[in-house]
């Protein structure tokens, strides 16, 4: 534990891979893709828990639409800077792909990997958020998560009601996207329940670094709907920049 966060290190050179986890995600849900990078990259790779998930402490109160951004410029510089991790390469999923974005552009990285991250608002994801609240509501989500988490019931409640919550309607990073400067691979799944290609597409247009883009045929988790494209791409990307 870091200050009450749950965190993987896996030896390795630099610059280290900083994985950002999606909105009901944990260090143990990202079902060893971090190790599978350590191992096909030799970089050093860490990964934690957001407060709230996985086997992190609880957060202190309930989230509000602005946790991602301020996820992204306290607890990310306090754990490069408690890990030694200097300039590292973010891997940010889903929300964490929002998070890592808001990061990139705010502090010195060298380089950024982002897994169907959100940069706004889509109706049609909002229907997918909807169906998850009677999903967990009914039992069967609430169950599955259990497995993984300290407390489901605040891990869910905390992704979930934020995103439905009418204030978050109008949250829109395009804004803050300029202030990238490092290298991008963005990742959109051609069949996401969650987001279209606007949102990697935004990045590509607004972000100041060079960006390359994959489109994969598959839906929210491409990094394990198709984990050998996914990694032997990230591979490619970190070798090249």
């Amino acid at each position: 534990m870091i200050h009450g966060h749950e965190v993987l290190d896996v030896p390795g050179a630099g610059p280290a891979l900083l994985f950002l986890h999606e909105g009901l995600g944990s260090v143990g849900l990202w079902k060893g893709f971090p190790e599978r990078l350590a191992a096909a990259t030799g970089r050093r790779v860490v990964a934690y828990s957001r407060l709230g998930h996985g086997f992190s402490e609880l957060p202190p109160g309930p989230r509000t639409p602005s946790f991602m951004h301020e996820e992204a410029t306290t607890v990310v510089p306090m754990l490069i800077a408690e890990l030694g991790l200097g300039e590292p390469v973010l891997v940010g999923h889903s929300d964490g792909g929002s998070i890592a974005l808001l990061a990139a552009a705010a502090l010195p990285v060298s380089g950024l990997v982002v897994l169907a991250p959100h940069v706004l608002v889509e109706p049609f994801a909002l229907e997918t958020i909807r169906s998850a609240r009677a999903a967990f509501d009914a039992g069967d989500l609430a169950r599955r998560m259990a497995r993984h988490h300290r407390d489901a019931a605040t891990t869910f409640r905390n992704w979930n009601d934020v995103w439905l919550d009418p204030a978050f309607e109008g949250w829109d990073l395009r804004p803050e996207l300029p202030g990238i400067t490092c290298p991008v691979l963005g990742i959109q799944g051609t069949e996401d329940p969650y987001g279209s290609d606007v949102h990697v597409l935004a990045v590509r247009d607004l972000a100041r670094g060079p960006v390359d883009l994959l489109f994969p045929h598959c839906g929210h988790v491409p990094h394990l709907e198709r984990p050998a494209l996914v990694e032997s791409t990230i591979a490619g990307f970190l070798e090249a920049s």
